[in-house]
């Protein structure tokens, strides 16, 4: 009769510890990139003479992704579908990570991350080059340059000057890494922007500056600015994307669990434009969870497909809960840090999509 008990014991032991297995491999999609939700305090101001030495493009080690070198954006999800054509891919990808940067700095006065920072670059590599820059290898060779990034707490400071001299520090280096990269890597080809939360924000002004309206926006493939609220008539010439196939034009969203609005939604997010990722369209109709391809959660594990629905609502994109086991036990309401990893395989698809629909018309010209 002991023995029987202890079984019976074991074996619910053995389906609780897969229950909470698949719970996290859910709920760790949270890690895969981005900001943390409780940002140090920076004590200090921001000081001009603390801002760490400005980026040398021309030294392959400050690109966190580069076709020249072996990197986390060269990985692929251990399944069969999926392909690295970056040797033999017509367009390029450039790609601006988000906030990684969300730690004490040991002097308490660096606003900047240091591109000399071996574990800050070791965390970029591992979360959002591998969760993120990785979806893009089957569109075309990745770029992603290291860079000054702002700490998270510039989003949170009220000195407003301090926060703004940060970003304007980081997004001096993604505006040097961009122009180093016309200049010496890209020939004329057409390319894709990508980017996620304090990348999109950098991605956002680049564009403005030195591609909307201007002779580079025909090079333009698409832009994916995933992770900050961007309006439709954001840009003066580039309009948002209303198809699939669509070129010339940007993609956008911002995911959060199907009847939940943030506290600052009255700020930014109810004016954003939202691009559903499972069927590409910014009309608010809802997109089943069968057009879903699978997502990739943690230790780059792919998750099964149909995975959950989603739908445009109110400057948001809402997804239902995850349908895995244990799902009950999930209470996440924003699903920022996984903006990407939800739908890993549909935006990979629709990358390359978007190319061959470029391509097409470039013959056709």
């Amino acid at each position: 009769m002991m023995k029987q008990v202890s079984k019976r014991k074991a074996h619910i032991h053995t389906l609780y510890s897969k229950l909470l297995k698949k719970w996290w491999a859910v709920a760790l999609l949270l890690t895969a990139a981005g900001c943390a939700s409780q940002p140090v305090v920076l004590q200090n101001r921001f000081e001009a003479a603390c801002v760490p030495a400005p980026p040398n493009y021309s030294h392959m080690d400050l690109w966190a992704a580069h076709p020249n070198k072996q990197d986390a954006a060269d990985r692929l999800p251990p399944v069969d579908t999926v392909r690295d054509e970056q040797a033999n891919a017509p367009a390029d990808v450039f790609f601006i990570h988000p906030t990684i940067y969300t730690y004490k700095p040991t002097n308490g006065y660096l606003w900047n991350g240091s591109l000399d920072d071996v574990e800050l670059n070791r965390r970029v590599d591992s979360s959002t080059i591998l969760n993120q820059a990785s979806i893009f290898n089957g569109a075309g060779r990745v770029f992603a340059p290291r860079y000054r990034q702002a700490h998270l707490y510039a989003y949170f400071t009220p000195n407003a000057a301090d926060a703004q001299a940060a970003f304007d520090t980081a997004y001096a280096d993604v505006k040097a890494a961009f122009e180093y990269y016309l200049q010496h890597f890209n020939q004329g080809r057409p390319f894709i922007i990508a980017a996620h939360s304090q990348g999109t924000q950098h991605a956002k002004r680049l564009m403005r500056e030195l591609i909307d309206g201007k002779p580079l926006q025909q090079q333009l493939i698409v832009a994916y600015l995933v992770g900050m609220p961007t309006p439709a008539d954001f840009f003066a010439n580039i309009p948002v994307c209303q198809s699939a196939e669509q070129t010339g034009c940007f993609v956008t969203w911002n995911t959060y669990a199907k009847g939940y609005t943030p506290a600052n939604h009255y700020k930014e997010l109810y004016r954003a434009a939202v691009t559903n990722p499972l069927n590409w369209t910014t009309n608010g109709e809802p997109a089943s969870a069968k057009l879903h391809r699978g997502a990739v959660g943690q230790k780059f594990k792919p998750l099964k497909p149909a995975l959950h629905d989603a739908m445009a609502h109110k400057g948001m994109l809402w997804i239902s809960r995850p349908k895995v086991l244990g799902a009950a036990l999930l209470n996440i309401k924003n699903w920022h840090r996984a903006d990407y990893n939800l739908f890993y395989f549909n935006v990979r698809q629709n990358a390359a999509e978007r190319v061959r629909a470029y391509l097409q018309k470039a013959m056709q010209r």
